[in-house]
């Protein structure tokens, strides 16, 4: 019998490659300017941009966002390529959802990454509307096991839920299943949301259960609701997923909503969400950001080789040393939360 969860992820690259539209090009960060150094006193050669992210070394603060896996060829492919120029280029690396290696076993195959990333910092992923489905510990231990997982996202996706056919609408008592997952997992839990933002009431109550990390994953880049309204409406052809297609808050809001929680609560902040350049990723840092995440930048590449992804990474960081040349900081800890460089 066909999985419906594995086959939605197949029609997810599908609709992401057909409708341009569902990557919103919001561009949240262009209205943030920076303050440019005619005489920046250092040398491009000597920028150190690496910066070190639950005990690993990373070349700079880039992750590569969740985006898939499963029993599919080109999800297996997209893996490994994506997991293979993320040790390469010593980046980390979020995989997506693996609720589908519990409903299709042979989905595992697509998230067992360390044959080509034996170092490479890399998270796991599972929704955390799953914990009320039956999702437990054991099932989160399995997730982090099969990768070797040095962090486990936990996903909130509410509007994607909200829109998708079959989706999973009960979030309910969600807080305290987190909490307890957080306790007893052996590595760090992160909660992310996929592109509708973290508000300050969800940061602060996820913070007093003990999370530490969290990828605000804001609005501005790719929609789910809009992907999800593709295959809503063959069903219900309501316009729900178009209505909400730029629902949330944008990356760079919650970002400065959020960046006091860093100095009291000792939280570490990950931007996502319509980052598509290094100048986006530079702004996200100097908002408090410890890391910066893409995904869409890097799916063609993936579909095409690790080479391919490897180029794209490539260029990013030239882009981003180059920033951190003409803004005058030779190391990373010279551009994290200095809003004295922003005009």
């Amino acid at each position: 019998m066909s999985d419906p969860t594995n086959h939605r992820k197949v029609e997810h690259i599908r609709i992401l490659q057909q409708d341009h539209e569902t990557d919103r090009q919001g561009n949240r960060f262009d209205a943030i300017h920076l303050r440019h150094r005619a005489l920046p006193e250092i040398d491009l050669n000597a920028v150190d941009s690496s910066v070190t992210f639950l005990g690993k070394k990373l070349s700079f603060p880039l992750l590569i966002s969740s985006m898939t896996g499963g029993d599919h060829a080109d999800l297996k492919k997209m893996n490994r390529n994506l997991a293979e120029a993320a040790e390469r280029c010593e980046v980390a690396m979020g995989v997506g959802s693996q609720r589908v290696m519990f409903t299709h076993p042979d989905a595992a195959d697509s998230f067992a990454l360390r044959e080509v990333a034996p170092n490479a910092l890399l998270f796991g992923n599972i929704g955390a509307v799953q914990l009320n489905k039956g999702f437990g510990l054991k099932e989160c231990e399995a997730a982090v096991d099969i990768l070797k997982a040095d962090g486990l996202f936990l996903h909130l996706n509410p509007l994607q839920e909200a829109i998708q056919p079959e989706g999973d609408i009960c979030f309910a008592g969600l807080s305290a299943k987190i909490a307890d997952i957080n306790r007893s997992l052996s590595v760090p839990v992160i909660v992310k949301e996929i592109g509708c933002g973290l508000s300050v009431p969800d940061a602060e109550l996820l913070t007093a259960l003990g999370i530490r990390i969290l990828d605000v994953a804001g609005s501005g880049g790719t929609s789910w609701s809009r992907i999800e309204h593709h295959r809503r409406d063959a069903v219900h052809n309501d316009g729900l997923g178009l209505l909400f297609q730029d629902w949330g808050i944008p990356t760079p809001k919650a970002l400065d909503d959020l960046s006091h929680l860093e100095g009291n609560m000792g939280v570490t902040l990950i931007a996502s969400g319509g980052l598509r350049n290094a100048v986006d990723m530079i702004k996200s840092i100097i908002l408090g950001a410890s890391l910066a995440g893409m995904a869409k930048p890097f799916m063609e590449p993936a579909l095409e080789s690790a080479d391919a992804v490897v180029a794209e990474i490539e260029n990013l960081k030239r882009a981003f040393r180059t920033a951190m040349f003409l803004l005058g900081t030779p190391h990373l800890r010279d551009l994290k939360g200095n809003r004295e460089l922003i005009l």
